[in-house]
């Protein structure tokens, strides 16, 4: 089992530059699927799930090729596979993440009967799919559940002028939907709608393919899909990874460093970046650079995670490691999923003070976190461990560090570029 040696007290300084975002170039990938032409796609991570999601978009008839290190070739190369007039998603490639169960709005933009496997990924909630479901049945898709998939079919026509609203402002519905609605030619209105710079990016990429949208990265959408696809090839830049980009601001924050963050939008962090200069943490932001500099003690500061534009929850466990450093004490709120203080429990091995009442954690700055051995439960609770020990005092040993490779390109690699003392082991 791989692990991750860190030895803590050195302070960050340097340049790094940001990935392309993960949560962005996922959701396009799996867009591939709703044309036959030649997609490039540019500043695409090196990950585990974007491994995952290669394999089912070549299973379900894609080729793809790695250009170079951040750019994919995606062509067709098949088809999808058929079972008794079902195109399947299969469990074997379903269950690795949450972000599998998009091809469903993929393949019904393209067949009328599809089968999908309910789906994996990080065990920080529930995270139903019910609201993906109930978009595509008032859009007119019959679903039911057989032996474990997901099943869908498509008898009629979606209504003239439909206008759905989602109880939540889903991101994963919202990319799910209006890759289903890319095909339909006429509008279709969602309320409630997601507005993160991650479904502006899925948009961005169905307009060139000639998708008519309004109203991406606000509560309302209006789509109206084509019966034909541009037929030119298609190449885009994925967005840089906001989520590293927060946690490298973070990582400067809690080892009292000074770092330039390259190939970032900070306009996609002014609520994080808000906070924490609120917090006095000295940051600077030029076109697609941040720049970080810790100059004197920090200040606690309360959190309540919500959807874009406000705290991303997946900067939590991040933020909550910092909090843990800074004397005084703080309320940090999750309201985005029920179970996503898995982390506390590892953060008091390492002698952090933090009362988990609910979905309302109490951090208690300490004078200093100690080295201990931790276990990482899932990718984002991962970065805090790692920031956490890059703070600590003495050398800390973190297992189970695949969920990190899941979302982190290169992460070692960075630190250590930065002065960080971190190694890869296995034992």
């Amino acid at each position: 089992m791989e692990k991750y040696i860190i030895e803590g007290g050195y302070k960050l300084h340097g340049k790094v530059s940001i990935s392309g975002s993960k949560n962005a170039s996922l959701p396009i990938l799996i867009a591939t699927l709703l044309t036959d032409n030649k997609v490039i796609l540019h500043n695409v991570p090196k990950l585990k799930d974007v491994d995952t999601t290669i394999s089912i978009i070549e299973f379900l008839g894609k080729k793809v090729v790695w250009k170079d290190e951040s750019t994919l070739v995606v062509t067709q190369s098949g088809t999808a596979y058929k079972e008794k007039g079902f195109v399947v998603a299969p469990y074997e490639l379903i269950k690795k993440m949450r972000a599998s169960f998009l091809v469903s709005g993929a393949l019904l933009a393209n067949y009328n009967k599809v089968k999908t496997a309910l789906p994996g990924g990080c065990a920080i909630g529930v995270r139903p799919v019910d609201i993906h479901i109930k978009a595509f049945e008032q859009l007119g898709i019959e679903h039911y559940i057989e032996s474990g998939y997901e099943v869908f079919i498509k008898k009629k026509r979606v209504p003239k002028n439909s206008v759905i609203k989602f109880r939540y402002p889903s991101v994963g519905a919202t990319e799910n939907i209006l890759m289903f609605l890319s095909k339909i030619p006429q509008q279709v209105t969602i309320l409630n709608a997601a507005c993160e710079p991650e479904v502006v990016d899925l948009a961005n990429f169905l307009k060139k393919l000639g998708v008519q949208i309004e109203g991406a990265g606000s509560r309302t959408i209006k789509i109206v899909g084509c019966k034909k696809f541009t037929s030119s090839d298609i190449e885009y830049t994925v967005i840089p990874d906001r989520i590293e980009a927060g946690t490298f601001i973070i990582a400067a924050a809690i080892t009292k460093g000074e770092i330039e963050l390259n190939n970032v939008e900070p306009q996609h962090l002014t609520f994080v970046i808000n906070k924490l200069r609120k917090s006095g943490l000295v940051i600077e932001t030029e076109n697609n650079k941040i720049y970080v500099l810790w100059k004197k003690s920090l200040k606690p500061q309360n959190i309540t995670t919500r959807p874009y534009p406000y705290f991303p929850t997946d900067l939590q466990a991040q933020y909550m490691a910092l909090m843990c450093t800074l004397k005084g004490s703080c309320v940090i709120k999750e309201t985005v999923f029920e179970n996503r203080f898995l982390h506390v429990g590892e953060l008091l091995r390492m002698g952090a003070n933090i009362v988990v009442e609910g979905r309302k954690a109490i951090v208690f700055g300490v004078e200093k976190l100690k080295s201990a051995e931790v276990m990482v439960s899932d990718l984002r609770a991962g970065a805090g461990l790692v920031l956490a020990a890059l703070a600590a005092e003495g050398v800390s040993k973190i297992s189970h560090i695949y969920h990190l490779d899941r979302g982190y390109e290169k992460l070692e690699e960075k630190i250590s570029l930065l002065g960080g003392k971190i190694k890869r082991i296995d034992e």
